[in-house]
This record gives C-alpha cells, sequence and structure tokens, in this order.
C-alpha cells in the first residue's frame, strides 16, 4: 500500500508536471500568433511595420533603439481620422458661427457669415483664405481655454458628420488605433504633430487616441493669461497667430516641443512631407508612412488633385524613396471601429 501511494505520487507528480508543460507551450503558441494589428491585411504595408518595430526592439539586433530614443508621430487629418469634406475642425467652426448667431444678430447681414448662415457655400467659397480667417477668429477667439476646450467637448458629442451621421470623433481609423497601440506597447511614445489647432485636439485625443495632450503639437494662436473680475486666473485665447504645424513648421514644432527627432512618422498629405523627411534622415532604422486614400465606398478616394489632404509631392518622394505607403482600399480590412451603441 505504501508502495502503491509513492507510485501513485510519482505518477500524478508526472501527469501534472506534464499538464504544465504542455499548457505553457500552448499558452506561448497562442501568444505568438496574436495578430497585434488584426484590422491590417496581410501584405508589404503590414510588413513593413512588424519588420521594422522587430528590429528597433531586438536587443542585440543592429538596429536596436534604446527605449527613450522610440520616438513616433502622426498626422491627424486624414491619418488617424477623416478629413472630408472638409477640415473637421472647420466642420466645427461652421457649426459654432451657427449657435453662436443668436448672439451677433450683425452676422445676419456681415459677410461671409451671411452666406455661412444662408448656407451659399458658393458664395461662402469666394471669400477663399480671409472668409476662413475670420469664421476661425470668430470662433476660436475671445473665449478662455476653458471655454473653449468645452465648447469643442459639446460639439464632439452632438455634433454628426454629413455622410456617415456618426459623431467625428468615431470617424478615426481602426487599423491607426491598432497601431497606435501597437507601437505603445512596444515601447514607442506617440505624439501627434497636425497642422490643426492643438486647443482643438487636446481636449478629446487623450480619450480617442490614448495620447495625452502635452503630447499633441499643433497650430497655435497667442494665449494671455489674466486675472478676471473675480479675481480668478484665465489664459485668454487672443486673434493672433503664434505658430503653424504644418509642412516645414513641423520638423521645427517637434525640434521645439517633443525635442528628440522621431524614428517612426506617418502623414497622409504634402503637409506632412517634411515632417517624413526629417524623420528619414536621421541615423540609424528609420520608418516613413503615408496612408493613401483609394477607398471611395468606405471612405474617399482621392491624392494629387484634392485640395483637401493633397498628396502629390510627398507621394512622388515616397515612391522614389520607397517609404511605405499604405493603400487604404487594398491594406486595410475596416476602415472606422464599429458604431458605438446610442
Amino acid at each position: 500500500m505504501k508502495y502503491e501511494m509513492r507510485g501513485f505520487s510519482r505518477r500524478r507528480a508526472i501527469v501534472a508536471l506534464f499538464a504544465t508543460l504542455l499548457c505553457g507551450f500552448v499558452n506561448r503558441s497562442a501568444s505568438a500568433q496574436i495578430d497585434p494589428l488584426p484590422s491590417w491585411n496581410d501584405g508589404t504595408a503590414k510588413k513593413s511595420i512588424t519588420d521594422f518595430v522587430a528590429r528597433v526592439t531586438t536587443q542585440g539586433d543592429a538596429d536596436f533603439v534604446p527605449i527613450e530614443q522610440r520616438i513616433a508621430t502622426f498626422d491627424n487629418d486624414g491619418t488617424l481620422w477623416c478629413e472630408q469634406p472638409v477640415y473637421f475642425q472647420l466642420a466645427f467652426a461652421f457649426d459654432r458661427v451657427r449657435a453662436m448667431a443668436p448672439q451677433h444678430p450683425e452676422w445676419k447681414t456681415t459677410q461671409p457669415f451671411k452666406a455661412l448662415l444662408d448656407q451659399n457655400m458658393q458664395a461662402f467659397a469666394a471669400f477663399r483664405e480671409k472668409g476662413l480667417l475670420q469664421i476661425v477668429a470668430a470662433t476660436h477667439t475671445g473665449m478662455t481655454t476653458d471655454e473653449f476646450s468645452n465648447a469643442v467637448l459639446g460639439w464632439t458629442v452632438g455634433a454628426r458628420h454629413p455622410r456617415f451621421n456618426r459623431p467625428y470623433t468615431e470617424l478615426v481609423y481602426q487599423p491607426m488605433l491598432e497601431l497606435l497601440a501597437y507601437l505603445r506597447a512596444n515601447g514607442f511614445k506617440t505624439f501627434i504633430v497636425s497642422g490643426g489647432g492643438i486647443e482643438f485636439m487636446r481636449p478629446w485625443v487623450e480619450k480617442i487616441y490614448g495620447i495625452p495632450p502635452e503630447q499633441v503639437v499643433g497650430s497655435s494662436g497667442i494665449v494671455k493669461f489674466q486675472i478676471d473680475a473675480s479675481g480668478k486666473p484665465e489664459l485668454m485665447k487672443l486673434d493672433k497667430i503664434e505658430f503653424v504645424d504644418d509642412g516645414p513648421g513641423k520638423p521645427v514644432g517637434i525640434n521645439r516641443f517633443i525635442g528628440r527627432r522621431p524614428i517612426f512618422a506617418f502623414g497622409n498629405s504634402d503637409g506632412d512631407l517634411q515632417m517624413l523627411q526629417w524623420t528619414a534622415a536621421g541615423p540609424g532604422a528609420r520608418f516613413a508612412g503615408i496612408v493613401h486614400h483609394t477607398d471611395a465606398l468606405r471612405e474617399y478616394a482621392y491624392d494629387r488633385q484634392s485640395k483637401i489632404g493633397k498628396l502629390d509631392k510627398a507621394w512622388a518622394e515616397a515612391e522614389q524613396r520607397n517609404w511605405t505607403i499604405v493603400d487604404m482600399k487594398r491594406d486595410w480590412k475596416t476602415v472606422f471601429p464599429e458604431a458605438r451603441p446610442r
């Protein structure tokens, strides 16, 4: 009996050990098969991303990059979320004019506000850049940063895209959300570097992208510190441009606000060319990527002739330098996340 108990114990121990080893093998195999980018189709674009990340994060690899140097920058409009039929910040400004109109009866007879309130976009377009600047000044300045932030957050909740009838913040690209998470899981620090307004993006980007407001570089107006009538400190947004973070301004903004050259950058238009050039020109392993909008059915198709998100010079250089070009129609299984229940 004693012998049988000892044998039984040994057998049970052997079985338990075997089961533990088998379980570990299965778990490791399952982990190895988990796709970090499930919304990306297998192909050269996806492989170029995963190969690059593997190279720069593998100790002993010739291309290994220390974690503090793993900086990734992303344009926002057209790269992380949709930008058609107009940049979403302009849609916000247009909606703000309509919301603010009761407090400004003079707008009913004053251009370009009259054209916008009359929904006469052809007449409004005639005012060109001057008209846009007037609209932006009226809707983005003369208020505190807190008031503006609250206005932006309210708009993200209530406004709907004219084609997709979804909140604008739901029209982010699911494959890019996965890419952001994948990079962060591999020690990258992710930044937005956008021509859009920094005060417009900061209120919502952390919730949507997982990027905190201090990791947003954008165009900015001058902000003034003052004490209000009740003695409360506040920051007032003035009608003066401080910094334009577009085109050649992007590498300047990266240098000014981040302080490290990225090793990974993604854009979608000629406005991102200089950021991609600056990233690619650094020493060691570098990744430069472009989102090419080719899917008119699920999103939009546009490039060289588009007035919004024009992709011409950056596309030519990407092909010449063998940068990664993501074909939205071919490389993405899905474009937007599933609609959230109401």
